[in-house]
């Protein structure tokens, strides 16, 4: 069975794995990831060892960044964590290096890829992987293909507005339900400086009974529950998978449940009748593994795929 070479590149970390084409991890490590100063030079100089210590039983080299990522031709468009690498036609200049063949995809989406293929999407015809971080990233499995689009922008959910009336402020977004913005609803009832409180910590607070940590995450799940239920209109889909380090509560997907199922008391059309569907959701299966196996998937499949079908993938 062959074997492959893949990289999750985040900015403190590059973790890397030996896998096989069914997904199953040999063998795994991290190195440091440059500073945002470095050189390209530097950048792939972390690489080299890595890809040496494996370049005989490798088939290939995979890769899922974060960035802005031109899947089909290998190319960064932009990636904020390694500027040096804005513009990098990164397939050519690393197959050129190691004699390999190199496939990239962004974070997100390989984490939808990887659900899709073998996690909580997995017999889904139409998906969505939303991980909450610092923001809010994810990917979008349509009719059994990863939509990109036409810039490569699909599942790009922090971007998108959810208050029209604070479109100038960081709070219209949905950028705003990433963990932070739990910990800020949390820390403004508290009169507590927020630098002081990570989700650990909240959590603990939480299963201690603390109201105002229960009454931030219910406005939390609220609010995340009505992004949903947008996103599940415009797209009606079969399963919304929730990851990120968040995920990891079981209050979480708890109390979301909860605001999903009130929905009905509130949106006017439900309330007048109309039986529209709610959001399904569950958690992601593969956590912090879920950009290696993604993006090995699409190494895969990039193999089986003439140029033209993979822009209809589109």
């Amino acid at each position: 069975m062959k074997q492959y070479l893949v990289f999750d590149w985040g900015g403190t970390y590059l973790k890397y794995a030996l896998m096989n084409e069914e997904a199953e991890i040999l063998e795994k490590g991290e190195v440091p990831s440059p500073a945002r100063d470095a050189c390209r030079e530097d950048f792939y100089s972390v690489l080299d060892p890595v890809v040496e210590k494996y370049r005989n039983v490798i088939s290939g080299i995979a890769v899922s960044s974060a960035g802005i990522i031109d899947s089909f031709r290998g190319i960064i468009r932009v990636v904020a964590v390694f500027p040096f690498l804005n513009g990098c036609h990164i397939k050519e200049e690393l197959e050129e290096r190691y004699g390999l063949p190199f496939t990239i995809e962004n974070d997100g989406k390989s984490a939808a890829l990887a659900e899709y293929w073998r996690g909580s999407l997995k017999g889904c015809g139409s998906g969505a992987v939303m991980l909450i971080g610092t923001g809010i990233g994810g990917g979008l499995i349509l009719d059994g293909k990863l939509r990109r689009g036409n810039d490569f922008l699909a599942g790009e959910f922090s971007s998108m507005i959810i208050d029209i009336n604070h479109r100038d402020e960081p709070e219209g977004y949905w950028a705003s339900l990433g963990y932070r913005g739990l910990l800020k609803r949390y820390t403004q009832q508290c009169e507590e400086d927020a630098s002081d409180i990570d989700g650990r910590t909240f959590f603990e607070r939480l299963k201690e009974g603390d109201e105002k940590a229960e009454t931030a995450l219910k406005q939390y799940t609220d609010d995340l529950a009505a992004a949903l239920f947008s996103l599940n209109m415009l797209l009606n889909l079969d399963c919304i998978s929730i990851g990120g380090g968040i995920s990891a509560a079981p209050e979480l997907m708890a109390y979301l449940q909860r605001s999903i199922d009130e929905i009905p008391e509130w949106n006017p059309d439900m309330r007048a009748g109309l039986n529209f569907p709610l959001p399904c959701v569950k958690v992601c299966e593969f956590h912090n593994d879920a950009n290696l196996i993604g993006a090995l998937f699409h190494h895969l499949s990039d193999k089986l795929e003439t140029q033209q079908t993979k822009h209809k993938v589109l």
